[in-house]
Formats: structure tokens, sequence, C-alpha cells
């Protein structure tokens, strides 16, 4: 399968991406032939205002390579602003494709120390900032799909293995991320008689949202080395995912960093006490503690003490 032309043809909305990780998408969509929208706000890391504009210079680059791109500093998260994503790719582009949603900051903080302003944007970034975009791409898509222009559309998420797991210090962030994991479930299932597809990405790399969760842990290897916290090691399977090959692949989630890919396995029950009849809260303890003596204990939360 040729990289340089897996993509070629479609257009890609990618938001978040001046930087970071959406920036190594933008970049890898480019060199495997889409047309990318670079959508960014340039806010800081912890979503206040910047005076950067990192997505005129991801576009720069991708058009220096003799890529098209072109730039959005729309506000995914806002109603307008997530429509005006859709309309940009359509009226620059004539299409849309492929929407990666990749947008985000921290505002970490132990919950008791939580402010809620701080919960809530967290929570509107992450969530209502992956929800919005899809509700309108997904309804240009079933416009289409009406219209007998059956789409080939691709969603790609971006969830975290603080969202699969919990992480001390980041409750916003880890409810955020759970919420976005089970969106995607429910968009695979809503948006599949639409031609999208729709699948969640757990990425592992250094970017400036993870350098001071990891502080110490993320360094730069030796010259020459291989660097397995790269973000550019991510943006291969988005690439995958968002293109045409990677058909019938839907309502999953996949971890990837470094050189690893893995198929992340969700919620699933376990073991099953049924005595046929109401249970009295007595009589509980006992069967409680068999089924949990059944099950795999659950992996440890991010941050917590051993």
């Amino acid at each position: 399968m040729d990289t340089h032309s897996l993509a070629r043809g479609r257009v890609v909305v990618v938001t978040g991406a001046g930087r970071g990780l959406g920036r190594a998408h933008a970049l890898a969509f480019a060199r495997a032939g889409a047309r990318v929208l670079v959508n960014d706000l340039g806010v800081a890391p912890d979503g206040t205002s910047a005076q950067e504009t990192p997505a005129a210079q991801v576009a720069g680059e991708i058009r220096a390579c003799g890529g098209e791109a072109a730039v959005s500093a729309d506000d995914a998260a806002d109603p307008s602003g997530a429509a005006n994503l859709v309309h940009t790719a359509l009226d620059r582009f004539g299409r849309l494709d492929t929407l990666v949603n990749n947008a985000g900051f921290l505002r970490d903080r132990m919950l008791v120390n939580l402010d809620e302003s701080d919960w809530d944007a967290v929570i509107r970034v992450h969530l209502r900032g992956h929800f919005l975009p899809m509700k309108h791409a997904a309804a240009h898509w079933r416009a289409e799909a009406k219209a007998g222009r059956a789409p080939d559309a691709r969603i790609v998420n971006t969830s975290s293995g603080a969202g699969l797991l919990g992480a001390v210090g980041q409750g916003n962030y880890a409810a955020a991320k759970a919420g976005i994991t089970a969106l995607t479930l429910v968009a695979a299932a809503e948006f599949a008689r639409y031609g999208v597809q729709v699948n969640a990405l757990v990425p592992a790399a250094r970017t400036r949202m993870t350098e001071r969760v990891f502080a110490g842990t993320m360094a730069p290897p030796p010259d020459g080395a291989f660097d397995e916290m790269a973000p550019e090691n991510v943006s291969p399977l988005v690439v995958y995912l968002g293109s045409t090959a990677s058909h019938g692949i839907t309502g999953r989630v996949f971890e990837a960093e470094g050189g690893r890919v893995s198929v992340m396995d969700g919620w699933h029950r376990a073991a099953t006490a049924d005595k046929g009849s109401r249970w009295d809260p007595g009589e509980l303890d006992g069967p409680v503690r068999e089924l949990l003596s059944k099950s795999p204990a659950p992996s440890p939360v991010y941050g917590a003490a051993e």
C-alpha cells in the first residue's frame, strides 16, 4: 500500500493542528496526498489566549512541500465555529472526507481543589469540542447520502489513557476523555447508515500537554535513537483510520505509542451472580466478594500510589 497515495483526493479537517499531535497528523495526511484544513485557536496549554498563529505555520509547511492546505481559527467547541469548519472545507476544497478531532488543553487540579470553571473549560474543549464538529460533519454526510452520493467518510476522535484508567489530578480531563470514548461508540452506531466510520485514538506522545505530567520521563533520546515519544509515531495510525484503506473498521479504540499499536478492550461483564429475585442488602457481601475474586483486578489509576 503506497503511503503517498493512501489519502489522495481526500479532504481532511484536523482540529488543534497547530502543534504537537495535531500538527503531526496534518503533515502526515498531506504527505499521504490529502488536502488539509488546519484548525487551531493558537491558545496556551491551559486554554488561555496566545498571540501565535501556529495553524498558518503548519499550513505553510504543507504548501512548502507541494501540498494543499487551508487555515481555520474557528472554535470547535462553539456551534457556529464547528459549523464553519465544515463550511470552510467545502468552500475551499469542495468536499469533506475525514474529521480528526484533536483539540484540547489541561487545567489539572486534585478534585477537592478543582474550580468549577476549570471543570467546565476542560469538558467544553474536549467533549463538546468533539461532539459539535461530529454533529455538523455528519449532517453534511447524511445530506450527501440522502442525495444519492454515498460518502466513504471517517472520524477519528482523541481519547486518552486517563479516560480509560483515570489519572490522579486530572478528574476533569479523565471525565472528558472517557466521555469521548463512549461518544465514539454511539457515533459509530448512529453514523454507519450514512457511510461514516468512527474510531477513537489513545495516543502516548511528548507534547506541550504531556511534558508537565510526565516531567523527567519523556526526554528526547540520544541522536540517532528511535524516539518512542515523538508525536509523529502516532500519526500513521490516524492517517490509516482516516483513509478508505480502513474499510469496515468502526466503533473501536486504538492505542498508539512508539512503534506499538493496540486495540483497547473496554467494559465487559466479567462475572455474574443471579439470585432470581430481589437481593437483600445484608446478603450481598459474600456474593459480591466472590464475584470480585473471579474477575480481573482493575488496572491502577495513573499517578496512584502503589
